[in-house]
C-alpha cells in the first residue's frame, strides 16, 4: 500500500505543476557539518537568523521540527529560464526567478492540496510541516537524498533532465513512505563554467558560496550599502542573479518558460523614479518588494552608474533628493562614475 500511496502522492505533485518528486527519511543530513563550517567563517553574511541555535539544530535533525516525522516529500516546481530577450541599453536585469508572483504565495497552495489528497487517501488527518524556503531545513540535502539531482558547484539542485531552474519545496509527514535512492553522483565533473563566470568570485572550490559576494545576497537580502569595490561587478544586475545558471551546461536541457507577470528587463530610469507607492502597487505579490524600495532603487543606481549614459544625470540627481539615505548614496556614487567616464572620454 505504502509504495501504491507514494506512487500516487507523486502524481497528485505533477498535476499540481512540481515537475520533480522524491521521498527521503528525516535522518540527520549528511552534509550539516559543511553548513555549520560555512555558518563559522562567516560566509552567511548579515543572515543571522540562519545561524540561531534552532537554526542550528533543526536542520541537523528535521524530527525536531514535526517529531511524527517519518516521510518527507521533496519537490521542484520549474521557474522561467532562459525566456526574456536580452536586455537593450538602459534596462536591468531582474532574475528570473522573480518574474511572476512569489512563489511563498503560489506553491503554499499547492502544498496544501498534496497534504489534503494524502488524507483523502488515508483516511485520516496526517502530522505534517510544509516548507517552501521557510524552515529550518537543509533543502538541498533533502534534494540530493530524495533522488531530485546533485548539488553542483554554484550549490544549485541540478537534475540531468530538467537543470536547475526551479524551486524546491518539501513535505514532511506523520506517514512512513518508501524512500527514493539519493542521487549520489556528481556530474559537473571538471567543469568551472560557473566559477569563471561569477563576477564577484562568490562561488568556493566546496560546493558552497560566500554570500558575502553573491550578487544575490547583496541585491536582495543585503539591506544596506553595497561595498563600492563591488559595485561596477553588478553590471545592470537589479535584483538577483542568474549568471550562474546561465552558464550551466546542464540547463541546455531546461525547458523554456515564457510566461511572466512583470518586465524582466525594466527601464532604469524608470524604475530610478518609482514613488513609494507605486513601487509597493508594481511588486505588490512579486519577490522584488522583498529588497524593499529602497534596495531596489540603490541596485538600479548603481546599474545606472555601470551603465555609464550621461543620459541618465538628471535622473541620478533627482534621486540626490530621494527620501532614502540609501538611494542618495548610491546615485552619489553613480553620478560620479558617469562623470568620471566623461573626463576619460
Amino acid at each position: 500500500m505504502s509504495k501504491t500511496l507514494a506512487s500516487k502522492i507523486k502524481a497528485e505533485a505533477v498535476k499540481q505543476g512540481f515537475i520533480l518528486a522524491g521521498i527521503t527519511t528525516p535522518e540527520k543530513p549528511p552534509h550539516i557539518t559543511t553548513y555549520e563550517s560555512w555558518l563559522d567563517a562567516g560566509r552567511h553574511a548579515s543572515m543571522q537568523y540562519l545561524d540561531t541555535e534552532r537554526a542550528r539544530t533543526h536542520r541537523a535533525d528535521p524530527s525536531l521540527i514535526l517529531p511524527e516525522c517519518e516521510s518527507i516529500l521533496v519537490l521542484a516546481y520549474p521557474y522561467p529560464s532562459h525566456a526574456s530577450p536580452p536586455p537593450q541599453a538602459g534596462e536591468g536585469i531582474i532574475a528570473s526567478y522573480a518574474w511572476n508572483d512569489d512563489y511563498h504565495l503560489t506553491l503554499k497552495e499547492k502544498l496544501h492540496n498534496i497534504v489534503t489528497f494524502i488524507e483523502a487517501e488515508i483516511g485520516h488527518p496526517v502530522a505534517n510541516r510544509w516548507y517552501t524556503d521557510t524552515g529550518p531545513i537543509l533543502e538541498r540535502d533533502l534534494a540530493q537524498r530524495a533522488g531530485l539531482g546533485w548539488a553542483g558547484k554554484n550549490t544549485c539542485i541540478i537534475n540531468p533532465e530538467v537543470g536547475s531552474y526551479f524551486f524546491l519545496a518539501e513535505i514532511l509527514l506523520g506517514i512512513e513512505l518508501p524512500a527514493d535512492p539519493p542521487f549520489t553522483s556528481d556530474h559537473c565533473g571538471t567543469c568551472t563554467r560557473c566559477i569563471d563566470a561569477c563576477p564577484t568570485q562568490a562561488i568556493l572550490p566546496n560546493h558552497t558560496l560566500d554570500a558575502n559576494l553573491c550578487i544575490s545576497y547583496l541585491t536582495i537580502e543585503n539591506k544596506g550599502e553595497i561595498a563600492e569595490e563591488l559595485r561596477p561587478k553588478l553590471g545592470n544586475l537589479i535584483f538577483g542573479c542568474d549568471i550562474c545558471q546561465d552558464v550551466c551546461p546542464w540547463n541546455r536541457f531546461a525547458k523554456p518558460l515564457n510566461e511572466y507577470t512583470i518586465d524582466p528587463n525594466p527601464n532604469l530610469i524608470t524604475e530610478l523614479f518609482l514613488s513609494p507607492q507605486e513601487f509597493n502597487k508594481k511588486f505588490k505579490n512579486n519577490p522584488v518588494k522583498r529588497a524593499k524600495r529602497r534596495g531596489y532603487l540603490r541596485n538600479v543606481a548603481i546599474a545606472l552608474g555601470n551603465e555609464g549614459d550621461p543620459t541618465a544625470i538628471p535622473a541620478l540627481e533627482k534621486a540626490l533628493k530621494d527620501i532614502e539615505p540609501l538611494v542618495r548614496d548610491h546615485a552619489r556614487w553613480a553620478l560620479d562614475r558617469i562623470k568620471s567616464k566623461g573626463e576619460k572620454c
